[in-house]
């Protein structure tokens, strides 16, 4: 049995480990670090948790891994290279996760598919508001689930949002562990205090999943991101994709050579591109040095493989093996739960109800990230500006409209009761 170190693991990897066993049996043996991913404080000592990480494990494990986009992804790199393990260096990792030295590795290698770009300081940015192209998206260099992007408009705007408490706390706090990384495990001029202005990219969205071993790169699926209108929120994302062959063959190709020139190896990947029809353009969004969690059941439903049984035998050095139409599935799909202005949570499900509900719907996976009390409120800081996300539902079924029904069905048991945010 290979025994394999999972850091900063988080409520998605639980289940989905759960969900994959059967496949893999007693093949791996998973130890779960502290701390879990939604617990790290902003100020942790990272690399003294590596340090202590490497010495404890020497000789134990047989390889490290992480869904968590940060910091997960680049402490089990730093980590396996230290104990001599598959993966790649910290350096490699944060070069794909590190937006600017993505878009540069980008430039390089799909040139077409890469969106205009320019590095913005937060604390000396009035020289380049002038040079930008407007409406523009502005990013910070290292981000997750799109906190801190939005879409600009002009100068006035951007500079009003570079100067908001927002952008400053997120500078001071959000980055800090990030920051750490770079300074000791990268030779990076730019840390993760900057952003980047990019030219807004629009069309029709989808996740480029697959894996890197020993220069080989294989694709896992392509999902289907599909959001809600007028909005840079997500409804859900669709497996298998709907997109064109021909577009899915282009955005595999942009995968590949991206990914080689990145230099990421014994690791999984996803790629975030759009496909604009009228300009007949594939474009990457970013570049994620991990595998995605929330999907890899997706692909066990339709394909009859589990995301993290490949990501179990990448990290232990074991050739994956990837499935094609064996699942119980045609369909599938993962839905973001959301609201969409500030409300007071009435009822949440619990435990025993999420359980009742999946067991009465085979192959369904429900995440549930909220509590009764709680107010979801702020927009702003902890999601992407407009929404807040409540929870999570995937589900398979044999066609698009059953599984709509299925999730209907699923949110009408959990009975998620919402009211105002403050009381009468």
């Amino acid at each position: 049995m290979k025994k394999v170190l999972l850091v900063f693991p988080n409520a998605v990897d639980r289940k989905q480990l759960f969900t994959s066993r059967p496949q893999r049996g007693e093949q791996f043996e998973v130890t779960f670090a502290e701390p879990r991913d939604e617990d790290c404080p902003w100020d942790y000592d990272i690399l003294s948790f590596i340090a202590r990480a490497a010495e404890t494990y020497r000789g134990e494990i047989d390889g490290v891994m992480s869904s968590s986009d940060y910091p997960g992804a680049t402490v089990a790199g730093a980590i396996a290279s230290r104990l001599d393990l598959p993966g790649s260096s910290a350096e490699t990792i944060m070069r794909c996760s590190h937006k600017y030295y993505s878009r540069l590795a980008q430039r390089e290698a799909a040139p077409k598919a890469t969106a205009d770009f320019r590095l913005v300081d937060p604390k000396d940015y009035h020289d380049v508001l002038r040079k930008i192209d407007y409406p523009c998206y502005i990013k910070p260099v290292k981000g997750a689930f799109s906190v801190m992007t939005r879409q600009i408009h002009g100068p006035d705007e951007l500079a009003a949002f570079l100067e908001s408490a927002a952008v400053k706390e997120f500078i001071e706090n959000y980055v800090f562990i990030f920051n750490q990384l770079v300074r000791e495990l990268t030779s990076f001029e730019i840390t993760g205090s900057y952003f980047i202005a990019e030219e807004l990219l629009r069309g029709r969205q989808a996740t480029v999943e697959g894996v890197s071993v020993n220069g080989k790169v294989e694709m896992l699926g392509i999902v289907d991101s599909v959001k809600h209108e007028g909005t840079d929120s997500f409804v859900r994302f669709d497996y298998p994709s709907s997109l064109p062959a021909q577009v899915q063959d282009r955005m595999v190709d942009v995968a590949e050579r991206v990914i080689r020139q990145l230099g990421l190896t014994n690791s999984l990947f996803n790629i975030e591109m759009i496909f604009d029809e009228e300009r007949d353009r594939v474009s990457i969004v970013e570049v994620n040095p991990r595998l995605c969690g929330q999907f890899a059941d997706l692909y066990q439903k339709v394909d009859g493989i589990n995301g993290y049984q490949v990501a179990l035998a990448v990290a232990t050095g074991a050739k994956p093996v990837i499935l094609r139409g064996r699942g119980d599935f045609r369909v599938a799909s993962s839905f973001p739960l959301r609201v969409f202005q500030p409300v007071r949570v009435i009822h949440a499900p619990h435990g025993e109800l999420i359980e009742e509900v999946e067991s009465g719907f085979p192959s369904t996976l429900i995440w549930n990230e909220c509590e009764t009390g709680q107010v979801l409120s702020d927009f702003e800081r902890l999601e992407d500006g407009v929404s807040y996300r409540y929870g999570i539902v995937n589900v398979g079924a044999e066609n698009r409209k059953d599984l709509m029904e299925r999730l209907q069905e699923v949110r009408r048991r959990l009975g998620y009761e919402f009211g105002p945010p403050t009381s009468s």
